[in-house]
């Protein structure tokens, strides 16, 4: 007898998450994401790279918090961590459209054009 229980497994919505953080603690961790290299900017879109999920959920805040949205949340790869673990490696693609922040001019001075898990960098 099959179960008429379905499980969704896919990864949450980040549309939903509320801004729970002000604009300039958002910004101050958008640019520590930026020195980092996590964080890059491509064309009008910020492209953020990690291993960890929760990583991704306070991107996500600190984008509503700046007036942007969260486009895409994607596995993209698993690396390797030491010479047994595999991990997972996200990427979180954003729009930040708004002419108040200047988070495209602090990239274009502490950034870089590719991120720290890029096998070429």
């Amino acid at each position: 007898m099959k179960s008429q229980i379905s499980y969704d497994l896919s990864l949450p919505k980040l549309e939903s998450t509320k801004a729970n953080m002000l604009p300039p603690e958002a910004q101050k961790k958008m640019q520590c994401w930026i020195r980092s290299r996590h964080l890059i900017c491509s064309g009008n879109f910020f492209i953020f790279e990690t291993v960890d999920y929760s990583a991704v959920d306070r991107f996500s805040q600190c984008i509503t918090a700046l007036g942007g949205t969260v486009i895409s949340v994607d596995q993209i790869d698993k690396i390797w961590m030491g010479d047994h673990r595999q991990v997972i490696l996200y990427q979180a693609k954003a729009s930040l459209h708004t002419p108040c922040h200047n988070l495209k001019q602090y990239w274009l001075k502490y950034g870089g054009f590719r991120t720290r898990f890029d096998g070429q960098a």
